[in-house]
């Protein structure tokens, strides 16, 4: 019979780094049963028979949160043989306060103490032991980036698991709770199995909504618990959910107290001495502004570039092109499937796989700015500038995830509480360019302003100033009104990143843009491509001859819906369609240039991709399409991924409809009053684009209509 093991912690704990380095690649990935959350699994290295379950991160059992209903409602209803509760060594106190939470369950347990290394650096100590003896559970004291230990607690968990009976807590709160607590398990708790009563009495007496109506107690035993709670608040002066909270903060410090030596009192950390900088209330942006320049700038004007421009000068068009396009014709092959494979495929996939080493360059380097510990700080110092519009810091988490994908970022936004606040982050996430978008960015950057750094760099800031825009206007509707969510992260200690862990999730994040280059992008280029070179002449529907490309299939669509787009510059088909295909995925809207243009080759060192686009662009249509590409709606997994998480149509509509509208009229507003401001030429669209303008600065400042209300209220009051 197999043996099923939790791991459970905070976030920042270490808890997937471990889970990793026990199963190895023996994991898989579903779904928690009934929602979208992905759920990971993993077979133990050199154990089949033991499955390790990776919870969600977590700083409570509360229910306050997705993540901590899915942790409480699997360690309740799978009844898993034990637990792993793994803490960060460095910040014992935060983190065991999910450990006396856990130990109340009732199920067998070994605490996990992470980044001992990293402990004793510190000159601080831990007396394992101790901590074990005071929890009623084995201790292990490891290093999951190292892999110290790791075995050993392996052993120790299974070892755990295979013992038959339920562990008691050792752990009791002060004289008045624990009686309240007794007289609450008598009542109302006695037919509950024993080793779930204190688990369950402590909900009660914190109100615990949920437990109640698990319990299904009548209105007559509610109102006797109630009583022995008021009496208990009464005595403590507090609330219940701040009593039990107090409590076991009381009973951590003690025990801590016990067992662990601090390093000097007024003592600074390295990553105190780095924070003090980095997180500097006036630093702080500057630096974080600077450090994003300097990625994209390696990433897509320097070492990206020059791996690009092997890839499309050298790789494919004087390698893999010439070669394919010999063969088929030594082997006599059709001219439609020569077009087919050349022109389509190649000419497609080709186009957007040559930005594969920007996208890679980019990856890493966001990969050792989040594994440094960096990203978690940016987080705190957006949350500062978030909150001012109405956003929590736990909002840019998943923006900054956006910029490797926008799918895994919007399903981020679980995280945030307050419902309004979740809808905001979804709708406003896509703002944010992904590494899909990168390639756009760098065609537009190096046809029309010198393959320039500064176009990525202010494409991303651009993504940002959608972002708070957007949420300065919307928290002042109906729909969006209300509190910011309260923004609770651990900070954890800065640390050398490991190159295994940044080579894995850079690998992740570019296999996942091969496998749909093979697939969608693949798709989408056979599709565009028959589009293109297939069409009607003199009445006739057939394949096209090299100049007719303007009587195709793809062109008679375009043309068709050219005139949406006039206003914003580039009223013909080519970019009409081109921008559209970014539907499937925003890669082809390279590949569809690629093929309408006939080049495979459309990144850098001058090819004639970039001719042809300066011929039908101006560097400020550029910059419109550009803009419209980046805000407007995203790819079709995307809006699926915002389907799924916003559970309802209209929300879904609302949201792609919202985007569209950005996207449109920011691309408007620059090249109507760019075309004014270098003429001098005034027509109708300019005057829509200075009245949007004005519009959107008029929701930008008006009063929010909470602070009205509460003016006039004040203002009734004087009179009165």
């Amino acid at each position: 019979m197999p043996i099923t093991i939790a791991v459970a912690g905070n976030p920042n704990s270490g808890k997937t780094t471990l889970f990793n380095a026990l199963t190895g690649l023996n994991q898989y990935v579903g779904n928690w049963p009934g929602v979208t959350v992905e759920k990971k699994e993993g077979v133990l290295i050199g154990h089949p028979e033991v499955v390790l379950v990776d919870l969600p991160g977590i700083y409570s059992l509360s229910t306050n949160s997705l993540e901590e209903e899915l942790a409480r409602d699997y360690l309740l209803e799978s009844n898993p043989d034990a637990i792993i509760n793994i803490v960060d060594g460095t910040n014992l106190e935060r983190n065991l306060y999910l450990t006396t939470q856990l130990a109340e369950l009732g199920i067998p347990m070994v605490l996990a103490i992470n980044m001992m290394d990293e402990v004793e650096k510190s000159g601080a100590k831990i007396d394992g032991a101790a901590l074990g003896n005071a929890f009623g559970v084995p201790v292990v004291e490891i290093s999951a980036l190292r892999e110290t230990q790791i075995d050993e607690l392996a052993r120790i968990a299974t070892l755990a698991a295979q013992k038959k009976g339920h562990p008691l807590p050792l752990h009791r709160f002060s004289g008045g709770v624990e009686h309240a607590l007794g007289h609450i398990e008598e009542v109302a708790l006695h037919q509950q199995p024993e080793h779930k009563q204190r688990w369950y009495a402590v909900k009660l007496f914190e109100r615990n909504e949920l437990v109640e109506a698990e319990l299904g107690l009548s209105a007559e035993l509610k109102a006797h618990i109630e009583q022995d709670i008021r009496q208990c608040e009464l005595e403590y002066d507090d609330d219940s959910d701040s009593i039990i909270a107090a409590e076991r903060y009381n009973f951590i410090e003690d025990v801590l107290e016990k067992v662990t030596v601090r390093k000097k009192a007024g003592e600074m950390s390295p990553s105190d001495r780095i924070d003090r900088i980095v997180t500097n209330r006036w630093l702080a942006l500057p630096i974080f502004a600077v450090m994003m320049f300097l990625v994209y700038y390696v990433s897509v004007n320097t070492v990206g570039a020059t791996m690009s421009e092997w890839t499309n000068d050298r790789l494919f068009g004087q390698i893999i092109l010439p070669a394919i396009s010999g063969a088929l014709a030594d082997w006599g092959v059709a001219s439609w499937l020569q077009g087919l494979l050349v022109d389509g495929i190649l000419a497609g996939v080709g186009s957007v796989l040559s930005f594969l080493p920007q996208m890679v360059v980019l990856f890493l380097f966001l990969g050792l700015l989040e594994f440094s510990g960096y990203m978690a700080r940016v987080a705190f110092i957006m949350d500062r500038m978030f909150r001012k519009f109405g956003l929590s810091g736990k909002s840019f988490i998943p923006m900054l995830i956006g910029s490797g994908c926008s799918v895994p970022a919007i399903m981020a936004a679980r995280t945030i509480e307050n419902e309004h606040d979740r809808r905001m982050t979804i709708i406003t996430t896509s703002f944010i360019p992904c590494g899909a978008k990168l390639p756009v960015i760098a065609m537009i950057a190096g046809a029309f302003f010198g393959g320039k750094g500064w176009v990525a760099f202010g494409a991303y800031f651009l993504g940002i100033a959608a972002v708070v825009i957007s949420g300065i206007i919307l928290k002042k509707t109906p729909l969006f009104q209300g509190e910011a969510a309260p923004f609770v992260m651990e900070l954890p200690a800065y640390r050398w990143p490991s190159l295994k862990n940044i080579f894995v999730t850079t690998w992740d994040r570019v296999s996942s843009f091969v496998k749909k280059a093979s697939t969608i992008i693949l798709l989408a280029a056979i599709v565009i491509w028959f589009m293109t070179y297939f069409g009607w002449v003199d009445g006739q529907f057939r394949m096209l001859q090299s100049g007719q490309i303007d009587q195709s299939i793809v062109a008679a669509i375009g043309n068709a819906i050219a005139w949406i787009f006039k206003p914003l510059g580039w009223g013909e088909w080519r970019p009409v369609v081109a921008a559209l295909s970014g539907l499937v995925a925003k890669e082809t809207v390279v590949s569809s240039f690629g093929i309408f243009y006939g080049f495979g080759e459309v990144a850098e060192g001058g090819q004639e991709i970039w001719s042809s686009l300066r011929a039908a662009f101006s560097p400020l249509s550029a910059t419109s399409f550009l803009i419209f590409v980046l805000l407007s709606a995203p790819c079709i997994a995307t809006i699926s991924s915002i389907r799924r998480e916003m559970n309802s149509a209209a929300w879904t509509s609302f949201a792609i409809g919202y985007m569209i509208t950005i996207g449109y009229s920011v691309a408007l507003m620059v090249y109507q009053l760019g075309t004014w401001l270098q003429s001098g030429a005034f027509s109708a669209w300019t005057g829509i684009a200075l009245a949007l303008l004005g519009l959107m600065l008029w929701l930008l400042f008006r009063p929010s209509p909470k602070a009205v209300g509460s003016l006039k209220q004040a203002n009734a009051g004087v009179r009165g």
